[in-house]
């Protein structure tokens, strides 16, 4: 005999459980399905962006009487903040009326699903599984102290030695963590430039101010083994060279792949691409009637945030006017390196290689005389740039300096209603204020 609801959610994430409390506070009769009671809440505020930003802001301003106790001082706060959230999370999707199933859910047919050796059915189900990190498959990386962005957050020991392979977000923002606490980092990227993602001279720029900092950038780097010794050795084909790099802990940051796999899709109908993510339409329908993925499972853009506008799409589409879709986002990112670094629009290298003619307006953090807030808090590192076009629109932007990853958002919303760069830099802002950018720039 099974258990029929009108919604059912798999997977606790940011989209899901939004959908499943709103449900249910609406009246519907809502299931949400975690397979563990560590992630209540989801990724995010659990083992992603919350304890790892709050990580990096407590290596700021704890301090210990030795690195060992500094390093057990951070955690500390990190695991008591993931704690309190967790269990807030919990209650409030109980709260709001949501029936929480802790265990492992899996599809036995169109909308029907099996947990703890009970069936389930519902007019609506929600894929919300996230992804997982992808793991480097080399001799020696099973060894414990080889770990990922989860791991790494539960170190016994600070290392003195950390080589980080990757070199993406989440590679730059633990190399910026563990420098901060007097790490020597090595990172091995199988690419042949840092940071590929953003402009190049933002880029350059940003790494050398990591290498100031200590980090050795090692590009052009296939991990090949491990040695598994009282230390790791990290062997890596350099460039056809054979080199070796010493490590009390290896970080994997090589990307993150969809949650799908024994999840018993094909018993639903559900298809997936050749990443293992769920295939959706602009409305995050799967191919099984009735049946949505949300968040880091349908491949979309990895960011909490987008799994939060997930959420808006599938209420507008099943129980709204259907008008909402995923198409023309305008998505700012923000990479939490000290300082952070956020973008918005195209880049520069996109906007080349599409032939739209163009023209930078760009400073140095420090030359903007209108802006004296990095000044006064002695954070006068960074970088403003701007991509506008001939009639003035905002195609892209990068900021790196204090707060972009606040004020990015203003630029992204000038530019999802049109704004012109001119309007954007003739804003009355307060001061002293880190917005003072946007009319240093483009003022």
């Amino acid at each position: 005999m099974s258990k029929h609801f009108d919604v059912a959610v798999i997977g606790f994430g940011k989209a899901g459980k939004t959908i499943a409390m709103k449900r249910a506070k609406a009246g519907d009769s809502v299931v949400l399905f975690e397979q563990s009671a560590a992630m209540y809440g989801g990724t995010c505020i659990n083992i992603g962006c919350v304890p790892t930003k709050k990580l990096l802001f407590e290596a700021h301003r704890t301090s210990g009487e030795t690195p060992a106790q500094r390093w057990e001082n951070i955690k500390q706060a990190r695991h008591e903040l993931v704690r309190k959230m967790n269990g807030a999370n919990l209650t409030m999707a109980q709260d709001a009326g949501v029936e929480v199933v802790t265990a492992r859910a899996q599809f036995v047919g169109e909308r029907e699903i099996e947990a703890n050796g009970e069936r389930f059915t519902a007019d609506t189900v929600i894929i919300n599984t996230g992804a997982t990190a992808r793991t480097l498959d080399v001799p020696g990386a099973e060894d414990r102290r080889v770990v990922d962005s989860t791991g790494i957050q539960f170190l016994d020991a600070l290392p003195e030695d950390l080589v980080i392979v990757g070199g993406g977000p989440i590679a730059m923002e633990f190399a910026s963590l563990f420098l901060t606490l007097g790490v020597k980092v090595h990172m091995l990227d199988h690419g042949p430039e840092f940071g590929r993602a953003f402009d190049r001279d933002v880029a350059s720029a940003v790494l050398e101010h990591l290498e100031a900092q200590g980090l050795r950038f090692v590009p052009n780097a296939d991990v090949e083994r491990i040695d598994c010794g009282e230390r790791l050795r990290v062997h890596a084909n350099v460039c056809g060279e054979s080199r070796d790099f010493p490590a009390d802990a290896v970080l994997v940051a090589i990307g993150r792949a969809p949650n799908t796999q024994d999840m018993g899709l094909e018993n639903a109908g559900v298809d997936t691409d050749e990443k293992a993510a769920v295939v959706v339409d602009k409305q995050l329908r799967s191919s099984a009637e009735g049946v949505y993925a949300v968040g880091d499972v349908n491949g979309g853009p990895q960011f909490t945030y987008i799994s939060y506008d997930d959420h808006r799409v599938v209420l507008n589409a099943r129980w709204g006017d259907g008008e909402r879709t995923t198409e023309h986002r305008v998505i700012p990112t923000a990479t939490f390196i000290d300082p952070p670094l956020a973008t918005v629009g195209k880049s520069q290298a996109q906007l080349e290689r599409e032939g739209v003619r163009f023209e930078v307006k760009q400073a140095k953090i420090a030359d903007i005389a209108v802006m004296p807030r990095p000044k006064i808090v002695g954070q006068t590192t960074g970088v403003a740039k701007f991509l506008i076009s001939e009639d003035d629109q905002i195609l892209g932007a990068t900021l790196w300096c204090v707060d972009a990853q606040e004020i990015i958002n203003t630029v992204a919303l000038a530019m999802r209603v049109g704004m012109t760069a001119s309007e954007l830099g003739g804003q009355i802002v307060t001061h002293p204020a880190n917005t003072e950018v946007l009319n240093g720039v483009l003022g």
